[in-house]
């Protein structure tokens, strides 16, 4: 008999690109479900990625570089955005009193819309998980704990390129 025990590194590699893809699947979902949820309610102006960072951005005031180094988004991903979201009037930016140079960001009463909205998707969303028991007690927890270790593991390879 050829088969490999659970635990040999082919197996692991089979796990591990298995879960890249995944994560990769589950934010790209996300997204989908997010703008059908924009485009029933009419927003026409923004999409999915957008409210995503407005609903990241919360009721914080920060800078479109805070924005990169927190790790919400790329870059220029990050400038395409803030520009549309401030011309459609989700974004208030003003520059700091102290340094002009830097820009701040906050969200506007129609941003601070759309960030309630996003989170009253996403409780709605736990509020199924749990009722359907899809996740158990503890098993969110540890999700996040592994995925915590995964994103430092990278940021650490990160700093090697």
């Amino acid at each position: 008999m050829n088969s490999e025990p659970n635990d040999t590194p082919s197996t692991n590699r089979m796990d591990f690109l298995e879960c890249l893809r995944l994560i990769e699947r589950l934010h790209r979902r996300i997204l989908d479900i997010i703008k059908f949820r924009l485009e029933a309610l009419g927003y026409g102006d923004i999409n999915s990625v957008q409210a995503l960072l407005l609903h990241n951005i919360g009721d914080r005031e920060m800078t479109a570089g805070e924005l990169r180094t927190r790790g919400y988004y790329l870059g220029s991903n990050v400038s395409y955005n803030l520009k549309k979201m401030v011309g459609n009037g989700y974004i208030i930016q003003e520059r700091s009193e102290h340094d002009l140079r830097s820009v701040r960001i906050r969200l506007s009463p129609k941003g601070a819309t759309i960030h309630s909205l996003i989170a009253e998707q996403f409780d709605q969303h736990l509020e199924l998980i749990n009722a359907e028991q899809l996740i158990q007690e503890g098993e969110l927890s540890s999700l996040r704990s592994q995925l915590r270790k995964l994103e430092t593991f990278w940021d650490q390879q990160a700093c090697y390129y």
